[in-house]
């Protein structure tokens, strides 16, 4: 349980730091395309495009860090107020078909990204490859699914509350 626990947590915090990079890389890419156009009337090609593809993998990246830290919004306030038992069937009720559905995802999402990196489909304006940035979505959809597995998992062996 402590492995998983780490793997998790540390492929989440990785995931985390990366995405936090390209959020960081898309603003200065927004600043240097509004600045070019303000002082030199130029743009930079494609930023359009790339500010798409860098938020779909910050998006992606970041899911799973947030999903650890119990971030996002969750109909606690309905649940906690019924009997423990009770609290735990409706977690395995959503959460086992939740990370059944992310797993599904991600694999979709990379069978999409093999089938755009054999086909050597690239972006329109830049001529970009852009399958990396759909195998980062993939890899963080995967890392989610596990994510609330651990979270379930904890759950039931140490009595923690979703």
């Amino acid at each position: 349980m402590r492995t998983l626990e780490a793997v998790v947590t540390g492929l989440s915090r990785g995931l985390d730091y990366l995405a936090g990079i390209i959020l960081a890389a898309t603003a200065a890419l927004v600043v240097a395309n509004i600045l070019g156009r303000a002082l030199l009337d130029q743009s930079i090609l494609g930023t359009y495009e790339m500010v798409g593809f860098f938020t779909a993998a910050v998006v992606g990246l970041a899911l799973s860090r947030c999903a650890l830290e119990k971030g996002h919004i969750a109909l606690g306030l309905i649940v906690e107020k019924l009997p423990a038992g009770m609290q735990k069937v409706i977690d395995l009720v959503v959460n086992i078909p939740a990370a059944a559905f992310l797993i599904v995802v991600a694999y979709n999402l990379y069978l999409y990204g093999a089938t755009i990196a054999e086909t050597g489909e690239v972006s329109p304006t830049t001529q970009m490859i852009f399958y990396p940035f759909i195998y980062m979505v993939a890899f963080g959809f995967f890392v989610l699914a596990l994510a609330v597995l651990l979270n379930l998992i904890k759950q039931f062996t140490g009595g923690e509350r979703q």
